[in-house]
């Protein structure tokens, strides 16, 4: 315990911590996206996929019990994988307390150079979304058990659509180099595949982005209604 202690405390350890739960948070994200393309299957695929969410495990565990678990251990991910990244910053400013006077930015791509603060969006963009298509409390028109109907009715507003928009945008750009570096963080950095890391990186990516803001402008465009 004293050495798992003492490693977490490395900032290696923390670069493990970060890559172990971003592989867990990046197949939520795409486990998540696929459930999502219901939507383009009509109201009653969509209704019974949310309905099936909430009784998978049945009758072996109560309804909705392991969704909550679910959740539970997303939360648990992100807040680790929030504390590390916090705290590999720190050690990092601690460690060089004066700033370079000038930045190459041609070295660190746009979505390095932005990681934080894409963070903060998106953490900013899951209470939201949590608010906006979980509970209800930041839907004008919530229905209990109608994800379609909410869906819709929710990005028929343009701005709230907007909102989503942007989030997945820098969502895409995190995943990227999350996807990166977590190869170089677990020690999988080789010549002989470093090409391939980056075109899975980007293919990851980019379908995410791709896939998760078709839903907002389908629905703008009329196409799903």
């Amino acid at each position: 315990m004293s050495w798992f202690a003492n490693f977490y405390r490395s900032a290696l350890g923390k670069k493990y911590v970060m890559a172990i739960t971003g592989i867990l948070l990046f197949g939520f994200v795409f486990v998540h996206m696929i459930g999502n393309l219901k939507l383009y299957l009509g109201p009653d695929a969509m209704n019974h996929y949310g309905e099936w969410l909430r009784i998978i495990g049945a009758p072996a565990f109560p309804n909705s019990a392991i969704l909550w678990i679910t959740r539970i251990v997303l939360l648990i991910a992100v807040w680790f994988h929030i504390q590390a990244a916090t705290q590999l910053t720190l050690m990092n400013r601690r460690a060089r307390p004066v700033d370079y006077d000038k930045r190459e930015a041609v070295i660190a791509s746009y979505a390095s150079r932005t990681m934080r603060w894409g963070g903060v969006i998106i953490l900013i963009f899951i209470i939201y979304h949590l608010l906006h298509l979980t509970t209800g409390h930041a839907h004008g028109d919530f229905i209990h058990g109608q994800p379609y109907h909410n869906v819709v009715v929710g990005f028929q507003n343009i701005w709230v659509s907007l909102v989503y928009i942007i989030a997945n945008i820098a969502l895409g750009f995190h995943l990227y180099h999350g996807l990166w570096s977590m190869f170089q963080s677990m020690g999988w950095n080789h010549p002989k595949f470093n090409s391939w890391r980056r075109v899975f990186a980007v293919t990851f990516a980019l379908l995410i982005a791709i896939v998760n803001v078709s839903y907002p402008v389908t629905v703008l465009l009329g196409l799903v209604s």
